[in-house]
């Protein structure tokens, strides 16, 4: 990071850093695809993508071809490298798993609780039958990946992922001790002091907008379905808590944006698809909040260097600037399909194109 002169007080005008990677994002399918793939590129080295798609990635000749469209969606010489993983399902053979791992297709498996979100109708509905696939993970040194919410009806939306964590996490953890498990997106004060504890095995990603928006967003002039995403965004409490979290230097937490996009027609309709598009801005939106919490010298380590630790990659080798342009966030891109986090609003930081 570009440092002040000496003896003055004054905001650094540039940010140089390692190029960072996203822990968590969507890249869909099809047209939304090539839509919205080069952003998640121009900003990051590589990407582990979600493989809930319809149908999921549940072979490793699935992934394959998945791998292929995105590279397909985005300039030959982009240099980003997707992540693919594989959606877990009652079904799922173990061995298919191993081979795709042992092959370098996939790095690491998504758990999907039944129905938890976008695309989860056949996630796992108990985790007792995939406890094979748990072993072989466990023995391979191959990460899951957990939305962690239960699905339950009778337990309040804003207590899912609390819920989560007592019943099913905290269990998992115990029975599967050398098991690499990343809780992804998380909400609550409750995530945050429970990756804290766990030890070096479980670690957390925090996307930028469950940093700058509480539950209040979804409801302000009306209901605001720009700000729909699952988990929900939670009360203040738990969103102070998320900053302290990715701003502190804790190795446990880091980097993944959940970029979810949907077009217009399916966020404003009588059943709103939940997520939000943040990938075009994603590092502006972050450096924002490092520089409110007093802490630009720990961007880096967040958005470049414990995601590669935690999964046992190297760090990028090329780095990305950002410098101090406050500048105004479109309020649709691609013709109006897409509503960006932050439409309207302006942000300090601006991802320069030089690098």
């Amino acid at each position: 990071m570009a440092a002040s002169p000496a003896g003055l007080n004054v905001p650094p005008q540039r940010l140089r850093l390692r190029r960072p990677d996203d822990w968590h994002v969507h890249l869909r399918d099809g047209a939304l695809l090539e839509l919205v793939a080069p952003a998640t590129a121009r900003s990051f080295a590589r990407a582990i993508v979600m493989p809930n798609l319809s149908p999921p990635i549940t072979t490793v000749a699935a992934a394959v071809a998945y791998g292929a469209r995105i590279r397909a969606a985005l300039p030959e010489d982009s240099g980003f490298t997707p992540l693919l993983t594989a959606y877990l399902t009652d079904t799922i053979d173990p061995a298919e798993i191993e081979r795709g791992h042992g092959e370098g297709v996939f790095t690491a498996c998504k758990l999907y609780p039944a129905h938890a979100t976008t695309n989860a109708a056949a996630g796992v509905t108990d985790l007792a039958r995939i406890e094979a696939v748990l072993a072989a993970m466990e023995r391979i040194g191959m990460p899951l990946l957990i939305h962690g919410e239960v699905t339950d009806a009778d337990i309040d939306i804003f207590d899912r992922e609390a819920v989560f964590i007592e019943r099913h996490l905290a269990p998992l953890l115990a029975r599967y001790p050398g098991l690499k498990v990343v809780l992804e997106h998380i909400t609550t004060a409750e995530s945050v002091a429970f990756v804290r504890q766990a030890g070096p095995n479980l670690a957390a990603t925090i996307t930028p907008h469950h940093l700058h928006i509480n539950r209040n967003a979804m409801f302000q002039g009306g209901l605001r379905p720009d700000f729909y995403c699952l988990p929900v965004a939670k009360r203040e409490r738990h969103r102070l808590a998320l900053r302290q979290a990715a701003t502190s230097g804790e190795p446990c937490f880091f980097l993944g944006t959940d970029s979810a996009p949907h077009p217009r027609s399916a966020k404003e309709s009588a059943c709103g698809c939940a997520g939000i598009y943040n990938a075009p801005f994603a590092l502006e939106s972050y450096a924002a909040v490092f520089e409110q919490e007093g802490a630009l010298d720990r961007l880096e380590a967040f958005a470049s260097l414990h995601g590669p630790a935690f999964y046992g990659l190297p760090v990028n080798d090329g780095h990305i600037t950002l410098v101090r342009e406050p500048h105004t966030v479109p309020p649709r891109l691609h013709g109006s399909t897409l509503v960006p986090f932050h439409a309207g609003q302006v942000l300090p930081w601006r991802l320069a194109d030089d690098g």
